[in-house]
Protein backbone atom coordinates (compact mmCIF):
# COMPACT_ATOMS: atom_id res chain seq x y z
CA UNK A 1 0.00 0.00 0.00
CA UNK A 2 1.35 3.75 -0.81
CA UNK A 3 0.25 6.06 1.87
CA UNK A 4 0.16 9.60 1.04
CA UNK A 5 -0.55 10.37 4.86
CA UNK A 6 -0.50 9.01 8.10
CA UNK A 7 -0.98 10.46 11.04
CA UNK A 8 -0.12 9.00 14.76
CA UNK A 9 -2.07 10.21 17.66
CA UNK A 10 -1.93 13.74 16.06
CA UNK A 11 -2.62 16.47 19.46
CA UNK A 12 -3.50 20.11 19.08
CA UNK A 13 -3.83 21.76 22.28
CA UNK A 14 -4.95 25.51 22.63
CA UNK A 15 -4.66 26.78 26.22
CA UNK A 16 -4.89 23.42 27.70
CA UNK A 17 -8.19 22.20 25.13
CA UNK A 18 -7.51 19.15 22.73
CA UNK A 19 -8.62 21.05 19.22
CA UNK A 20 -7.40 17.30 17.43
CA UNK A 21 -7.33 15.03 20.06
CA UNK A 22 -5.16 11.96 19.36
CA UNK A 23 -6.47 11.22 15.82
CA UNK A 24 -4.54 8.48 13.54
CA UNK A 25 -5.36 8.21 9.75
CA UNK A 26 -3.65 6.82 6.56
CA UNK A 27 -4.54 8.13 3.00
CA UNK A 28 -3.47 5.99 0.10
CA UNK A 29 -2.83 7.28 -2.72
CA UNK A 30 -5.18 7.77 -5.53
CA UNK A 31 -8.42 8.08 -3.26
CA UNK A 32 -10.31 11.53 -2.74
CA UNK A 33 -10.72 11.43 1.44
CA UNK A 34 -13.79 13.00 2.62
CA UNK A 35 -12.86 14.94 6.22
CA UNK A 36 -16.46 15.73 7.67
CA UNK A 37 -17.25 17.28 11.40
CA UNK A 38 -19.72 20.23 12.57
CA UNK A 39 -18.16 23.30 13.09
CA UNK A 40 -15.49 23.41 15.44
CA UNK A 41 -14.86 19.52 15.21
CA UNK A 42 -11.24 20.30 14.37
CA UNK A 43 -10.80 19.98 10.49
CA UNK A 44 -9.05 22.94 9.82
CA UNK A 45 -6.67 22.65 12.55
CA UNK A 46 -5.80 18.84 11.78
CA UNK A 47 -5.51 20.07 7.76
CA UNK A 48 -2.78 22.78 8.99
CA UNK A 49 -0.55 20.59 10.57
CA UNK A 50 -0.62 18.05 7.51
CA UNK A 51 0.41 20.94 5.66
CA UNK A 52 2.71 22.24 7.98
CA UNK A 53 1.05 25.07 8.67
CA UNK A 54 0.81 24.23 12.79
CA UNK A 55 2.80 22.11 14.82
CA UNK A 56 1.39 19.36 16.82
CA UNK A 57 1.17 19.28 20.61
CA UNK A 58 1.64 15.70 20.27
CA UNK A 59 1.92 13.10 18.12
CA UNK A 60 3.39 12.20 14.03
CA UNK A 61 2.90 12.89 10.50
CA UNK A 62 4.26 10.89 7.53
CA UNK A 63 4.24 11.76 4.26
CA UNK A 64 4.65 9.66 1.18
CA UNK A 65 6.18 6.63 3.93
CA UNK A 66 8.82 9.53 5.40
CA UNK A 67 9.00 10.66 8.80
CA UNK A 68 10.86 14.05 7.08
CA UNK A 69 7.63 16.18 6.28
CA UNK A 70 9.69 19.17 5.40
CA UNK A 71 11.78 17.19 2.65
CA UNK A 72 7.86 15.94 1.56
CA UNK A 73 5.71 19.21 1.56
CA UNK A 74 6.90 20.46 -1.47
CA UNK A 75 4.84 17.11 -3.18
CA UNK A 76 1.85 18.86 -1.36
CA UNK A 77 -0.39 21.50 -2.21
CA UNK A 78 -3.22 23.15 0.06
CA UNK A 79 -6.06 25.29 0.26
CA UNK A 80 -6.84 26.63 3.48
CA UNK A 81 -9.57 28.40 4.88
CA UNK A 82 -10.47 32.21 3.03
CA UNK A 83 -8.80 32.29 -0.21
CA UNK A 84 -5.53 34.63 0.05
CA UNK A 85 -4.52 36.43 -2.76
CA UNK A 86 -3.43 39.64 -3.75
CA UNK A 87 -6.58 41.82 -4.84
CA UNK A 88 -5.16 44.22 -6.82
CA UNK A 89 -3.91 41.62 -9.26
CA UNK A 90 -5.14 39.44 -11.85
CA UNK A 91 -5.29 35.86 -12.27
CA UNK A 92 -2.29 35.67 -14.45
CA UNK A 93 -0.39 38.15 -12.08
CA UNK A 94 -1.11 36.12 -8.98
CA UNK A 95 -0.19 32.75 -10.38
CA UNK A 96 2.73 34.40 -12.06
CA UNK A 97 4.07 35.91 -8.56
CA UNK A 98 3.46 32.82 -6.82
CA UNK A 99 5.57 30.94 -9.89
CA UNK A 100 8.10 33.05 -9.34
CA UNK A 101 8.52 32.87 -5.73
CA UNK A 102 8.44 29.00 -5.88
CA UNK A 103 11.38 29.04 -8.59
CA UNK A 104 9.36 27.67 -11.38
CA UNK A 105 11.32 28.58 -14.88
CA UNK A 106 8.11 27.13 -17.00
CA UNK A 107 6.44 29.97 -18.02
CA UNK A 108 3.76 28.15 -19.67
CA UNK A 109 2.21 26.54 -16.70
CA UNK A 110 0.56 29.25 -15.40
CA UNK A 111 -1.75 30.36 -18.61
CA UNK A 112 -2.07 25.80 -18.33
CA UNK A 113 -3.34 26.24 -14.48
CA UNK A 114 -5.27 28.94 -15.29
CA UNK A 115 -7.18 26.95 -18.33
CA UNK A 116 -7.38 24.04 -16.73
CA UNK A 117 -9.67 25.92 -13.71
CA UNK A 118 -11.66 27.87 -16.07
CA UNK A 119 -10.14 31.05 -15.38
CA UNK A 120 -8.10 32.31 -18.82
CA UNK A 121 -10.50 34.82 -19.54
CA UNK A 122 -10.79 36.98 -16.97
CA UNK A 123 -7.87 39.69 -18.62
CA UNK A 124 -7.42 42.42 -16.14
CA UNK A 125 -9.76 41.86 -13.93
CA UNK A 126 -8.74 42.00 -10.26
CA UNK A 127 -8.72 39.45 -7.97
CA UNK A 128 -10.94 41.82 -5.76
CA UNK A 129 -13.39 42.41 -8.04
CA UNK A 130 -13.86 38.28 -8.51
CA UNK A 131 -16.81 35.97 -7.55
CA UNK A 132 -15.98 34.01 -4.40
CA UNK A 133 -16.19 30.92 -7.16
CA UNK A 134 -13.51 32.83 -9.35
CA UNK A 135 -11.52 33.17 -5.85
CA UNK A 136 -11.66 29.58 -4.68
CA UNK A 137 -10.90 28.10 -8.32
CA UNK A 138 -7.97 30.47 -8.35
CA UNK A 139 -6.75 29.25 -4.89
CA UNK A 140 -6.87 25.86 -6.44
CA UNK A 141 -4.85 26.56 -9.26
CA UNK A 142 -2.53 28.14 -7.07
CA UNK A 143 -2.13 25.22 -4.83
CA UNK A 144 -1.46 23.52 -8.23
CA UNK A 145 2.04 25.09 -8.86
CA UNK A 146 4.95 22.40 -8.70
CA UNK A 147 2.85 19.79 -9.88
CA UNK A 148 1.47 18.37 -6.29
CA UNK A 149 0.89 14.83 -5.96
CA UNK A 150 -1.59 15.63 -2.64
CA UNK A 151 -3.87 18.20 -2.59
CA UNK A 152 -5.22 19.20 1.19
CA UNK A 153 -8.42 21.52 0.44
CA UNK A 154 -10.82 23.33 3.09
CA UNK A 155 -14.18 23.70 2.57
CA UNK A 156 -13.43 24.67 -1.63
CA UNK A 157 -17.11 24.94 -2.67
CA UNK A 158 -18.21 26.84 0.98
CA UNK A 159 -20.35 29.84 -0.36
CA UNK A 160 -20.65 28.33 -4.22
CA UNK A 161 -23.95 28.45 -5.69
CA UNK A 162 -25.27 25.38 -7.36
CA UNK A 163 -22.95 25.70 -10.47
CA UNK A 164 -19.89 26.89 -8.87
CA UNK A 165 -20.64 23.41 -6.95
CA UNK A 166 -20.52 21.47 -9.86
CA UNK A 167 -17.64 23.07 -11.45
CA UNK A 168 -15.68 22.39 -8.49
CA UNK A 169 -17.02 19.05 -7.96
CA UNK A 170 -15.74 18.28 -11.75
CA UNK A 171 -12.14 19.59 -10.92
CA UNK A 172 -11.56 17.52 -8.47
CA UNK A 173 -12.47 14.35 -10.40
CA UNK A 174 -10.35 15.33 -13.12
CA UNK A 175 -7.32 15.87 -10.88
CA UNK A 176 -8.13 12.63 -9.23
CA UNK A 177 -8.74 10.70 -12.26
CA UNK A 178 -6.83 12.43 -15.12
CA UNK A 179 -3.69 13.52 -12.87
CA UNK A 180 -3.65 11.00 -10.73
CA UNK A 181 -3.63 13.46 -7.63
CA UNK A 182 -5.03 12.14 -4.25
CA UNK A 183 -7.26 14.44 -2.58
CA UNK A 184 -8.14 14.83 1.37
CA UNK A 185 -10.78 17.30 1.26
CA UNK A 186 -13.28 18.93 4.17
CA UNK A 187 -16.55 20.04 3.28
CA UNK A 188 -20.32 20.66 4.98
CA UNK A 189 -21.94 19.60 1.55
CA UNK A 190 -22.47 16.21 2.07
CA UNK A 191 -24.08 15.12 -0.93
CA UNK A 192 -21.56 16.68 -3.46
CA UNK A 193 -18.79 14.72 -1.10
CA UNK A 194 -20.75 11.81 -1.60
CA UNK A 195 -20.61 12.13 -5.66
CA UNK A 196 -16.65 12.26 -5.40
CA UNK A 197 -15.09 10.87 -2.42
CA UNK A 198 -13.55 7.20 -2.34
CA UNK A 199 -13.32 7.29 2.01
CA UNK A 200 -14.29 9.54 4.80
CA UNK A 201 -12.95 10.15 8.28
CA UNK A 202 -15.49 11.89 10.35
CA UNK A 203 -14.61 13.86 13.55
CA UNK A 204 -16.61 15.20 16.30
CA UNK A 205 -14.87 17.38 19.32
CA UNK A 206 -11.45 16.81 18.24
CA UNK A 207 -11.90 13.04 17.59
CA UNK A 208 -12.51 10.72 15.20
CA UNK A 209 -15.76 9.03 15.51
CA UNK A 210 -15.40 7.06 12.13
CA UNK A 211 -13.93 5.87 9.24
CA UNK A 212 -15.73 4.26 6.51
CA UNK A 213 -14.75 3.56 2.50
CA UNK A 214 -17.56 4.24 0.22
CA UNK A 215 -18.31 0.53 -0.41
CA UNK A 216 -18.65 -0.08 3.64
CA UNK A 217 -20.89 3.41 3.98
CA UNK A 218 -23.16 2.13 1.29
CA UNK A 219 -23.75 -1.12 3.13
CA UNK A 220 -24.87 1.27 6.06
CA UNK A 221 -26.68 3.31 4.14
CA UNK A 222 -29.54 0.95 3.20
CA UNK A 223 -33.02 1.30 3.06
CA UNK A 224 -35.18 2.12 5.86
CA UNK A 225 -39.22 1.37 6.55
CA UNK A 226 -40.67 4.46 8.69
CA UNK A 227 -44.32 3.65 9.56
CA UNK A 228 -46.67 5.98 11.15
CA UNK A 229 -48.78 4.50 13.53
CA UNK A 230 -51.53 4.87 16.13
CA UNK A 231 -49.55 2.64 18.82
CA UNK A 232 -46.22 2.08 18.88
CA UNK A 233 -45.54 0.03 21.54
CA UNK A 234 -47.43 -2.50 19.76
CA UNK A 235 -46.45 -2.12 16.59
CA UNK A 236 -42.81 -2.88 17.82
CA UNK A 237 -44.34 -6.10 19.27
CA UNK A 238 -46.46 -7.20 15.55
CA UNK A 239 -43.30 -6.39 13.69
CA UNK A 240 -40.81 -8.04 16.56
CA UNK A 241 -43.16 -11.00 15.79
CA UNK A 242 -42.82 -11.24 12.16
CA UNK A 243 -38.79 -10.88 12.16
CA UNK A 244 -37.40 -12.00 14.93
CA UNK A 245 -34.05 -10.40 13.70
CA UNK A 246 -35.48 -6.85 12.87
CA UNK A 247 -33.81 -3.45 13.85
CA UNK A 248 -35.24 -0.67 14.89
CA UNK A 249 -33.70 2.51 14.38
CA UNK A 250 -34.30 6.40 16.09
CA UNK A 251 -37.54 7.46 14.76
CA UNK A 252 -40.06 10.25 15.07
CA UNK A 253 -43.00 10.42 17.67
CA UNK A 254 -45.67 8.30 16.63
CA UNK A 255 -43.48 6.38 14.44
CA UNK A 256 -41.65 3.27 14.02
CA UNK A 257 -38.23 2.87 11.52
CA UNK A 258 -36.86 -0.60 10.88
CA UNK A 259 -33.79 -1.47 8.75
CA UNK A 260 -34.66 -2.64 5.86
CA UNK A 261 -37.39 -5.09 4.78
CA UNK A 262 -38.66 -2.73 2.31
CA UNK A 263 -40.16 -5.70 0.45
CA UNK A 264 -42.70 -7.10 3.09
CA UNK A 265 -44.13 -3.21 3.33
CA UNK A 266 -47.73 -4.99 2.24
CA UNK A 267 -47.40 -8.08 4.58
CA UNK A 268 -46.43 -5.59 7.42
CA UNK A 269 -49.37 -3.39 6.91
CA UNK A 270 -51.57 -6.03 6.66
CA UNK A 271 -50.70 -7.65 10.09
CA UNK A 272 -50.69 -4.43 12.19
CA UNK A 273 -54.07 -3.50 10.68
CA UNK A 274 -55.36 -7.51 11.36
CA UNK A 275 -53.89 -6.14 14.85
CA UNK A 276 -56.17 -3.02 15.10
CA UNK A 277 -53.39 -0.67 14.83
CA UNK A 278 -54.44 2.33 11.93
CA UNK A 279 -51.40 2.49 9.72
CA UNK A 280 -51.34 6.19 8.54
CA UNK A 281 -48.30 6.23 6.69
CA UNK A 282 -45.43 3.58 5.59
CA UNK A 283 -42.28 5.20 3.76
CA UNK A 284 -39.61 4.21 2.22
CA UNK A 285 -36.59 5.55 3.09
CA UNK A 286 -32.95 5.69 1.50
CA UNK A 287 -30.07 6.90 3.78
CA UNK A 288 -27.37 8.45 2.43
CA UNK A 289 -24.43 10.50 3.58
CA UNK A 290 -25.75 13.67 5.77
CA UNK A 291 -28.17 10.83 7.47
CA UNK A 292 -25.38 8.63 8.34
CA UNK A 293 -23.67 11.18 9.67
CA UNK A 294 -26.46 13.09 11.48
CA UNK A 295 -27.39 9.44 12.88
CA UNK A 296 -23.56 9.13 14.07
CA UNK A 297 -23.52 12.43 15.49
CA UNK A 298 -27.24 11.28 17.91
CA UNK A 299 -29.35 13.15 15.78
CA UNK A 300 -27.75 16.62 15.90
CA UNK A 301 -27.74 19.29 12.92
CA UNK A 302 -24.95 22.00 13.87
CA UNK A 303 -25.17 24.86 11.22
Amino acid sequence: MNYVLQTNNLVKEFNGIKAVDHVSIEISKGEIYGFIGENGAGKTTFMRMVCGLAAPTEGSITLFESNNTLSQRYRVGCTIENPALYPTMTAMENIETQRLLLGIKDKSVSGKLLGLVNLSDTGKKKAKDFSLGMKQRLMIALSLLGAPEFLVLDEPANGLDPMGIKEMRDLFQHLNKELGITILISSHILGELEKIATNYGIISKGKMVDEIQTEELNKHCGKNLLINVSNTIRAKEIIRQMFSDVQFEQSPENSVRIKGYVSETGHINKQLVNAGITVNSLVVESENLENYFFRLMGGRKDD
